[in-house]
């Protein structure tokens, strides 16, 4: 049986460095381990980083694609699983209105298999209404939210919002695949 491979979208979130230690233990539990960051991402951790630890290519962008088929296509064609570690408000909206302006959003609408996201953010984000109800539309659409934790977030404020442990996120992959 060929290894299950897990496509890990990184969005603009502080919490973005906790995927580098994820993708590095999908890795060492010998999962092929493929990344796609916004351009948001690439602020806060490299794309070598990511490049380092899965031992393929990091798609950063839709312009930059080294084969015939466009990079997004072909990846959800090899596609087993598809999480978004960390999701950020703003990919929440634009995943759940079919916005697909950058390589991470185009490869979320490309993809049709089982998709997960782990939210992180400000818990005033996490709870604002427009938040909240496209995170109830995707459920509605079978993908699975892992629940942020509650804790003390980045910027010092208290509340909901903080991405789950790596840990967890791993049993609900192990769970998914």
């Amino acid at each position: 049986m060929s290894k299950k491979t897990i496509t890990i979208g990184v969005t603009g979130s502080i919490a973005a460095y906790k995927t580098a230690d994820l993708t590095s233990r999908l890795k060492k539990l010998d999962y092929n381990v493929r990344i796609i960051m916004t351009e948001s991402a690439t602020k806060l951790i490299t794309p070598i980083t990511f490049f380092t630890l899965s031992q393929a290519p990091v798609i950063t962008s839709l312009w930059e694609i080294p084969d015939w088929k466009p990079g997004h296509i072909g990846l959800a064609d090899e596609t087993n699983l598809f999480v978004v570690v960390p999701a950020t408000a703003n990919f929440i909206g634009k995943y759940t209105n079919g916005i697909a302006d950058d390589a991470l959003t185009t490869f979320a609408l490309s993809y049709d298999g089982k998709v997960a996201i782990a939210p992180a953010m400000n818990p005033r984000m996490w709870n604002h209404p427009a938040v909240q109800k496209n995170v109830e539309t995707l459920k509605e659409r079978d993908v699975t939210i892992i629940e942020p934790a509650t804790g003390v977030v980045a910027c010092g404020d208290k509340g909901t919002g903080k991405l789950e442990s790596v840990d967890k996120i791993i049993e609900v992959i192990q769970t998914l695949v």
